[in-house]
């Protein structure tokens, strides 16, 4: 069986020799899924590090099976899956957790939030989803939660004293103090998508707009709305158009406005760092915006 080239780079690079071992098993837990829920699995789509397919029932029910990774990425998808129970969200028809797949309902026509030309209009329909998902965080979860995140981002500039890639030591540093007052004092926690952005939101029927592939994340609404507001932005006017995509966001969903830009800047921090890579490389799309979000909390 042969597999998206790209797939499999992404797969050697995120997860090194467990991902080889993974690739080689794949075909069975394809085969594993086929025979589990008597169906018959099509060519997939375009792959990241995750298997996901359409397939087919035996009475001609169309469903996806999504094959993942093993590791902690999987258990929190699964749980969140299961917390959100479809409210907002793909349903989740039936799971394997010891091969590690889902078996999910297919969205059609599956149209992404990013193919919705009016910007304005895609955050008022982000702003529905992110309504129907809020659901207050559970008690007792390993879903991870953001102070998880906060500290990723120290044990990052514990082993970069000089910065990482283009990020400087001090606003690492500001990141970081910002997000420990901001994890110290959350209001409300809620169960968060914890990737939440215009590809992960796609059009189920005529009219409803449902999220797919959740993280799963602990903290306040506001942070869940960062990876949202550094996707598909314009060439030119990044500050008028993050600040007009913020009011949309804290007027609808009644946020503060300050929060949500703080958490935009330690989150895209946070983000910045993530992308770099062994060359040096990093996105520059989100570094961009550290500015941004840096410029509108000063009241730009």
């Amino acid at each position: 069986m042969e597999f998206q080239d790209e797939f499999i780079k992404s797969v050697h690079l995120y997860a090194k020799e467990k991902g080889e071992d993974w690739l080689m098993k794949l075909p069975f837990l394809i085969q594993h899924a086929e025979q589990k829920w008597n169906l018959t699995v099509k060519e997939p789509y375009t792959l990241s590090i995750n298997y996901v397919a359409p397939a087919e029932r035996m009475d001609g029910e169309r469903v996806v099976i999504k094959i993942c990774l093993p590791g902690d990425g999987f258990t929190h998808e699964l749980r969140a899956l299961n917390h959100f129970k479809g409210n907002g969200m793909v349903r989740l028809l039936d799971w394997d957790e010891e091969k590690g797949i889902l078996l999910l309902q297919h969205i059609s026509p599956g149209t992404s939030l990013k193919d919705v030309l009016q910007d304005e209009e895609a955050c008022k329909i982000a702003a529905r989803v992110i309504k129907r998902l809020a659901h207050p965080a559970p008690a007792e979860t390993v879903i991870p939660t953001v102070e998880d995140r906060r500290k990723s981002l120290g044990i990052m500039m514990a082993a970069h004293p000089e910065g990482v890639g283009p990020i400087t030591f001090p606003v690492l540093s500001k990141a970081l103090n910002l997000f420990s007052y901001l994890t110290q004092s959350v209001r409300q926690p809620y169960l968060l998508h914890g990737d939440f952005h215009h590809y992960n939101v796609l059009l189920s029927g005529e009219k409803e707009w449902v999220a797919i592939d959740p993280k799963g994340l602990i903290g306040e609404i506001e942070y869940d709305l960062i990876q949202f507001l550094l996707n598909c932005l314009p060439d030119k006017e990044l500050i008028a158009c993050t600040k007009r995509r913020v009011a949309i966001f804290t007027e609808e969903l009644d946020l503060n406005e300050e929060r949500l830009l703080q958490w935009g800047y330690c989150h895209t921090v946070l983000s910045t760092a993530w992308s770099v890579d062994e060359q040096g490389g990093y996105s520059e799309s989100f570094y961009q915006m550290i500015d941004v979000f840096e410029r509108l909390m000063e009241g730009a």
